[in-house]
């Protein structure tokens, strides 16, 4: 019995906006951008973004023109793909550029949260009560406060689930308001 091969998305249709034409060819794409994608970077949420930013382009694309003139649709969405990572890699990514943008909003001569947070952690309370947690909570503030890593990647350097560092954290923020009183660090 001969398999057949399913029908390719239809260009026509998404350029003429139908939702569920483009739905199809996210359906039939994603996965597979993803998992080339993967090969070319190691953060998944950057993956994620750039499947997202390439669709999104895609759907713009559309939009402009009635049909794009496509032969090969895995070669079209790669070359998006791959100009995005591109872009994605030399940016720093979506937290570099959200930093950005934060910064832009920010009065220039305002410190920010972090830098305020920081400056208490080697010269204030929150140093002295980060010094009296125990090893395992001062290890996961460390990783996902000061070090800024994810759950996962804290887990992943502490050798330890991604659940303990999640309930370590908690802790170690609830001990931390404990003794630096509530009120003031909410400011």
């Amino acid at each position: 019995m001969q398999r057949e091969e399913p029908l390719e998305p239809d260009l026509a249709a998404v350029a003429a906006g139908d939702r569920l034409a483009f739905e199809a060819l996210y359906r039939r794409y994603a996965p597979w951008l993803v998992a080339r994608l993967r090969c070319r970077a190691a953060d998944a949420g950057q993956v994620e973004d750039v499947v997202q930013e390439t669709f999104v382009a895609v759907w713009r694309r559309c939009a402009e023109r009635r049909q794009p003139d496509v032969r090969d649709i895995r070669g079209w969405l790669w070359r998006i793909a791959s100009r995005r990572l591109a872009d994605v890699s030399r940016s720093g990514g979506s937290q570099e550029r959200l930093r950005l943008a934060l910064r832009r909003v920010r009065r220039p001569h305002e410190p920010s949260v972090e830098d305020r947070v920081l400056a208490g952690v080697e010269h204030g309370d929150l140093s002295d009560a980060l010094a009296r947690l125990s090893p395992d909570l001062r290890d996961v503030m460390q990783a996902t406060v000061l070090d800024g890593l994810s759950t996962d990647e804290a887990a992943a350097r502490l050798r330890i689930p991604p659940g303990t560092v999640k309930t370590r954290a908690m802790r170690a923020r609830k001990r931390l308001r404990e003794e630096l009183g509530s009120g003031r660090w909410h400011q």
